[in-house]
């Protein structure tokens, strides 16, 4: 079991019909960033493909999720789970590259299909007045900081420091504030950081505008600040997808791919706050 990386045994939110699994027509490993919307879009690709009955899906970050198809598979609690999906999804070009790098997909397998945008969450009223990135760097600030090693947005994030005040930001933030313990590291950001918030144990968190808008609709007394457009990644941040070489179920695996580039699928995203690649009038 020491090859495989270990997924958090309180993850089971980000592991979908596990019952499933030994019987999936379909296995998707996507970015956990859009577990809010894969219940409407699988429902809606089933309604255009209902022969594919069981679909065995992870929400997890897409670093975690890399290392588990590297490695061949991952630990979840008591289970291996698999290492090869039919599809993967990622918020980073690089990890189509390991992929290629590893023969377990070709260069022309992979696309762009969506965008998204970073902004930071906070609590309701926002009382520390946290009006920019730059204030990400004071002392008092307590950030939720995505893992750049493990989640993709923590890339983003980075490169939005860095434009936003130089590399002596990105050392303040990632390093000093580390260090003194009010740089926080995420394993699965869009689920830690919320709840950090809630709880009061940080101030802010650099996230999806997605996952600002999802908790604002579950009831979470949290707000949105704009870094802006020159800052907020909109212009930068792809998501890929792709199919495996060696997909256990390569037809579901290519019916998912054209369905992701529909009209439906791209409408979807639309909805839930992510800006489509795709054409959606």
């Amino acid at each position: 079991m020491g090859k495989w990386p270990v997924i958090p045994a309180n993850r089971s939110d980000d592991i979908h019909n596990l019952a499933y699994l030994d019987r999936a027509d379909l296995i998707l490993f996507v970015a956990g960033n859009q577990f809010m919307v894969m219940e409407e879009l699988l429902g809606a690709f089933q309604q255009s493909y209902p022969e594919i009955k069981h679909i065995f899906y992870e929400t997890l970050p897409p670093g975690l999720e890399l290392k588990q198809i590297l490695a061949g598979g991952a630990v979840f609690q008591d289970k291996i789970l698999p290492g090869t999906p039919d599809v993967y999804a990622a918020v980073s070009e690089e990890a189509m590259h390991v992929l290629e790098k590893n023969e377990l997909i070709r260069k022309s397998d992979y696309f762009i299909y969506l965008h998204n945008r970073i902004v930071l969450m906070v609590r309701e009223g926002n009382p520390l007045g946290i009006a920019s990135v730059l204030d990400l760097g004071k002392d008092e600030v307590r950030i939720s900081q995505p893992n750049p090693e493990l989640e993709d947005i923590g890339i983003h994030i980075v490169n939005m420091y860095r434009e936003a005040g130089g590399e002596t930001l990105v050392y303040r933030i990632m390093e000093e504030k580390r260090a003194e313990g009010t740089t926080i590291f995420t394993v699965v950001h869009h689920r830690e950081t919320p709840l950090r918030l809630r709880k009061g144990t940080v101030d802010v968190g650099p996230v999806w505008a997605t996952e600002v808008a999802e908790a604002r609709k579950k009831g979470l007394k949290v707000e949105m600040v704009e870094p802006g457009e020159l800052l907020d990644q909109r212009n930068k941040v792809n998501y890929f997808i792709t199919s495996l070489k060696c997909a256990p179920h390569p037809e579901s695996a290519q019916k998912f791919l054209d369905f992701i580039k529909s009209k439906t699928a791209q409408s979807i995203y639309q909805k839930y706050g992510f800006i489509p690649h795709f054409d959606t009038n």
